[in-house]
């Protein structure tokens, strides 16, 4: 029997300094404070779990919880021993797990703008997904370079009964053997 979709509870996300990224978050895109920061060590009972998470370096960090308009948690880290690796320019994209956090608003020009006016970075121009239907996107980035996607629509109508009208190129869409096949390199 397949299983019900899940709803997405939270992201984490590292940043070098966690109360100014809780005032930025919440200032730039509502979010809600909702706990935090508290310390986390890998020998304390009530935090037992991190060191087990986060590998055997890990000493204490900071954690805070922020809150997102549909709900969803943004839980934010600010490692202190050892500290975090400066980011890197462009996406490591070839490294497994998340690479960037979705947030939706219907105006994807003012919310970019609102990004790089409180210290973020833009990263692409705010442009049309499929030529036809209102749906716009950009990339930009917080001041810590965790990149954001700001679209202007909800995900399940942007991409259910894809390719859409009004697409200019037809998708190459793939099935297991396919993928099989490019993963060998074939």
């Amino acid at each position: 029997m397949k299983l019900a979709p899940l709803a997405l509870n939270h992201v984490g996300i590292t940043v070098p300094d966690i109360h100014a990224a809780i005032d930025w978050y919440g200032e730039v895109f509502g979010c809600t404070h909702i706990m935090g920061p508290r310390l986390l060590e890998a020998d304390a009972r009530a935090t037992a779990e991190t060191g087990a998470v986060f590998g055997p370096d890990f000493r204490r960090m900071l954690q805070a919880h922020l809150l997102t308009g549909n709900g969803v948690g943004i839980e934010l880290f600010e490692p202190l021993d050892p500290r975090p690796l400066p980011p890197a320019e462009g996406v490591d994209y070839r490294r497994h797990g998340p690479w960037h956090v979705a947030l939706t608003h219907p105006d994807v020009e003012a919310m970019v703008a609102r990004i790089v006016a409180h210290g973020g970075h833009s990263q692409t121009e705010p442009h049309a997904f499929t030529p036809g239907r209102p749906w716009r996107l950009a990339y930009a980035r917080d001041p810590w370079w965790t990149t954001l996607e700001i679209v202007s629509h909800s995900y399940a109508e942007m991409f259910a009964n894809w390719p859409q009208p009004g697409a200019e190129t037809t998708p190459t869409l793939v099935d297991r053997a396919e993928a099989a096949r490019l993963r060998a390199g074939a």
